[in-house]
């Protein structure tokens, strides 16, 4: 459960924002004041920090310093009720995780509160022991693996990204350490799950606008019709729902970083004012007349070639010439294999640590299973089949059952150590039109003859899995979906 402590003079929120929060399976305390949220701090050690921008005794900015001067891991949330954005915008340099503006709206506060606590989460440094993996139960702890005789690495895990001696990932840094303290704008390519976000975050720690706000924003989850708004922020009564001022990214991250995740997504008009706002330097909030001075740096992600896409006319040419001063490519990975056990062995940490387990490590079978496996959910996936089977586990050691069907099945349809897995051929009836060679499969004991097998079953079996929802298949069999249907054909599936 986590802690949360609420500052505010007003003895009425005080008890709302309480009730509200305990009722959502939070801790909650609360202060009147400045001087008496600073002793609670203390004993209290809350997860987060959620405080009135006027006190009685001091501003929120004062006590917003205090906190980050004893407790700089602990996300504060401001809440204003103050027509001047000017003071939200000086909160959030000052290190608030975000800002909230009377009136209140429950649904509002439990978000901003659920993403500051796993942002928190995400940023926690550990430093974690880990396997190379050679055979037997790999752990991470370095004692037990001392006396299993194996070799054994040490790895920083820094707030932003996992660093891996895969030949692919140490390319990768090196091609951060080169940009991150230039004013480049970057493009980040990369699949789904890759981590984009974590290495534009890295890109911005290692700059010189490392103590000026970094703002990222998920292009694909924000409705046409508020991109605008999001991007540039509003003036009250602005348009219909518009009933504060809201600042933008562009001016809460001024001075710092803008991180614009899938940037290919935002429609074609939106990219045009974006593209004036990248030109020119200044942003005007939708219904003021006022242009505001930017000094923003840029980085975007998408998981397409943007020259691709303004080939085909989704996305503007010249505004990909403006971000495209750097690009860096992140490898999906499966194409890292030495590093798989190295972000697993993460994973297991953070997870031992939220759920408050200890599990040890992973058993052979898993190992195995994870090395073969190609993710093609990458680190995101392998994020929660970590926390997943953490949680099934009641002994010392991760084990295959509780893997997820896909990758505990992916492993047993595959060669292992050089030896064909043997599968009784199903029989299959195929249409003489689509390939009439191919009916003489069932009547072969190949090792061609099985593979078809091994394919024909982990076809089935997945859209079994996922009640033959083609497009889920698809992308659990890492193929697309002009493959699965050409197999299904070929399978009279």
């Amino acid at each position: 459960m986590s802690k949360i402590l609420v500052i505010d003079d007003d003895l009425d929120i005080c008890l709302l924002l309480k009730r509200f929060l305990t009722k959502h399976q939070f801790d909650v305390q609360v202060a009147n004041n400045g001087k008496d949220s600073l002793h609670i701090l203390q004993e209290f050690k809350p997860d987060l920090v959620l405080t009135d921008f006027k006190l009685g005794d001091m501003t929120g900015g004062e006590i917003l310093t205090k906190i980050k001067e004893k407790y700089p891991h602990v996300p504060v949330i401001v809440i204003t009720g103050y027509s001047d954005i000017k003071i939200a915008v000086d909160v959030m340099r000052l290190g608030a995780f975000d800002y909230v503006t009377k009136p209140l709206f429950p649904d509002e506060i439990l978000l901003t509160v659920r993403k500051a606590l796993e942002d928190s989460q995400e940023k926690a440094t550990q430093q974690v022991t880990t396997p190379v993996v050679e055979s037997g139960k790999a752990e991470i702890n370095g004692d037990s693996l001392a006396e299993s005789n194996k070799k054994t690495k040490t790895f920083r895990f820094n707030s932003e990204y996992i660093f891996g001696n895969d030949p692919a990932s140490k390319e990768l840094y090196r091609q951060i350490d080169l940009v991150a303290p230039t004013n480049y704008s970057v493009i980040i390519y990369g699949e789904s799950g890759s981590g984009k976000e974590a290495i534009a975050r890295e890109i911005h720690k290692r700059s010189k606008r490392r103590d000026q706000p970094f703002v990222a924003m998920d292009c694909g989850a924000i409705p046409r019709d508020l991109a605008n708004s999001e991007l540039f922020g509003h003036e009250k009564g602005s348009f219909t729902g518009a009933l504060n001022t809201k600042i933008g990214h562009f001016e809460q991250a001024n001075g710092g970083t803008l991180f614009l995740d899938e940037v290919a997504n935002l429609s074609y008009d939106v990219q045009v004012s974006l593209l004036r706002v990248v030109q020119e330097r200044k942003v005007k909030r939708i219904g003021s007349t006022k242009e505001i001075p930017l000094d923003v740096r840029i980085v975007v992600a998408s998981n397409e070639k943007l020259m691709d896409a303004f080939r085909q006319g989704k996305f503007r040419e010249d505004l990909f010439y403006r971000f495209n001063e750097f690009s860096i490519d992140v490898p999906p990975l499966r194409d890292r294999k030495e590093d798989v056990m190295t972000f697993a062995s993460h994973f297991l940490q953070t997870t031992n640590s939220e759920l408050g387990k200890n599990v040890k490590g992973f058993s052979d079978d898993v190992i195995a299973h994870f090395m073969r496996y190609p993710w093609p959910g990458n680190l995101r996936e392998l994020k929660n089949v970590i926390k997943r089977a953490t949680l099934l586990t009641d002994g010392d050691y991760i084990e295959a059952i509780t893997l997820p069907f896909e990758i505990s099945n992916y492993s047993k349809l595959q060669f292992i150590d050089d030896s064909p897995v043997t599968l009784p051929m199903p029989e299959i009836e195929i249409h003489s039109e689509v390939n009439s060679a191919a009916a003489t499969l069932s009547r072969k004991n190949s090792l061609k003859d099985v593979a078809h097998g091994a394919e024909y079953e982990m076809i089935l079996n997945v859209l079994k899995q996922v009640n033959f929802n083609k497009s889920k298949a698809a992308k659990i069999l890492d193929i697309d979906r002009k493959t699965l249907y050409n197999k299904l054909k070929i399978y009279n599936l």
